[in-house]
């Protein structure tokens, strides 16, 4: 069954096309409802890894705290990334290269491909969205263009940083969060949090994002968002940032 999605939604000619082939899979529901669904190249060796998701298929409570809109939302079902990492073994650099923090070679670049394939598996099971706790800030903003977070404070939160280092290369962004370098607006330590985000797949909870309410404490929060880089400390720990050389 895992075989026939990824070769209905072009994992597999994708995969051949970029010399990912042949492909070696370790499928393992041992600690169901969690599943761990790992890709190799050839055969099933860390430094051979393409693909490692980790899925859980389970219910999406809303707390009605975080939820300015329908106040009543039922449970949501929901399909649930565990852990996912999508990486190319055979991927080389010219130069350094910085990585994402927890990054330790390049992506494939198919997220909308792989965005494709977990919704088509989501409405094969009849799920009411897909969801996210993304452990690093560069998560979610590389998912924030299909998902949302369900607290509108923490959308604008990410929103808030994006514009305000707009002008800042992405992966130096990613680094200042995650070493601790932003401050907030009294001047505190902004540590990443991780909370749920959510890819609406039926109405009520594309009803909810879509709702003025929802909108609206977005709009508020933004006003009320604040940071500033703490460029001495930056400077001080960015010899914590590893670089990989040519060469893979």
């Amino acid at each position: 069954e895992v075989l026939a999605v990824l070769n209905k939604k072009g994992f597999l000619k994708e995969a051949r096309k970029r010399f990912l082939w042949p492909l070696a899979y370790e499928l393992d529901s041992s600690g169901y409802p969690l599943q761990r669904l790992r890709i190799f190249l050839r055969e099933p060796v860390p430094e051979n890894l393409i693909v490692d998701v980790k899925l859980r298929e389970c219910e999406f409570a809303p707390k009605a705290a975080a939820a300015p809109g329908p106040a009543a939302l039922p449970p949501l079902k929901a399909l649930a990334f565990e852990w996912l990492t999508l990486q190319n073994p055979l991927d080389t650099f010219g130069e350094p290269f910085i990585p994402l923090p927890g990054q330790t070679r390049p992506g494939l670049r198919m997220r909308s491909r792989i965005m494709d394939l977990f919704v088509y598996l989501a409405r094969l099971t009849r799920k009411d969205c897909l969801m996210a706790f993304p452990a690093y800030f560069h998560n979610a903003v590389l998912f924030s263009r299909y998902f949302h977070f369900w607290n509108p404070d923490k959308e604008a939160e990410v929103l808030a940083i994006r514009r305000a280092f707009s002008h800042m290369p992405f992966r130096q962004l990613a680094w200042a969060v995650h070493l601790n370098c932003l401050r907030r607006a009294d001047g505190g330590v902004y540590e990443w949090a991780a909370e749920e985000q959510l890819y609406p797949l039926t109405r009520p909870p594309k009803e909810y994002f879509d709702s003025r309410r929802y909108r609206e404490a977005v709009k508020t929060g933004l006003k009320k968002a604040f940071f500033t880089l703490d460029r001495a400390e930056f400077e001080r720990r960015s010899a914590e940032i590893p670089a990989i050389c040519g060469g893979g």
